[in-house]
């Protein structure tokens, strides 16, 4: 048998190439530093910005506690126009109750009862007074105080300090911590002198 003899090519042997370097980037321009003058200014902003952020957080803080405060007192006080009107009822309720005799009450049961229905009457207004933050004010016996009372008169009354009162005319009232109505009063003079004992009637 004849063997078929093929020819074979030579192979080229593999060469293995490197990779380019990476290009470096071209290096920035160097930032020339700022002149110390305009350090010296960029702090005074920073500075100023500060000192005006916090006045605007204080602003607004004051904003938010007086609208809160607003807000308090409209709650408080918005029945005061109202109080003042129902006064006149336990001023009538009062007198009525003082302008009864001694004695009839026990001599007549009628009367008895009308007047303990008064009494309860009273008592439930001033009640639901006090619900609402309404006091009345103590006037009999105490020292006058004219931020609290009005005095009608003067009474000749050696007994007292000068400057007691001595008569209530008409209950005052206080709505939380301000004044409703002043208490009408009658005031002592002739007793011993008290500092501050002077009263002024002309109102």
């Amino acid at each position: 048998m004849t063997q078929d003899h093929t020819s074979v090519e030579p192979v080229d042997p593999i060469v293995e190439v490197a990779p380019a370097p990476a290009e470096q980037p071209a290096a920035a321009p160097a930032t020339p530093a700022p002149a110390p003058e305009r350090v010296a200014e960029l702090e005074a902003e920073l500075a100023k910005l500060k000192n005006d952020v916090l006045y605007a957080k204080a602003d607004t803080e004051n904003v938010r506690r007086r609208l809160e405060q607003q807000a308090e007192d409209r709650g408080k006080y918005a029945v005061g126009n109202f109080a003042k009107d129902v006064l006149a009822v336990a001023d009538n309720l009062r007198r009525a109750l003082d302008a009864l005799p001694p004695g009839v009450r026990e001599a007549n049961e009628g009367v008895n009862s009308l007047t303990v229905g008064v009494e309860m009457t009273e008592r439930d207004l001033l009640a639901t007074f006090e619900r609402y933050g309404i006091r009345p004010i103590a006037a009999q016996g105490e020292r006058f105080d004219p931020n609290l009372h009005q005095a009608m008169m003067e009474m000749e009354d050696v007994t007292q300090p000068e400057g007691t009162v001595v008569l209530v005319m008409q209950a005052g009232y206080t709505i939380h911590d301000r004044l409703l109505r002043p208490a009408l009063v009658g005031v002592s003079k002739g007793g011993p002198k008290t500092a501050g004992a002077n009263v002024d009637t002309s109102a």
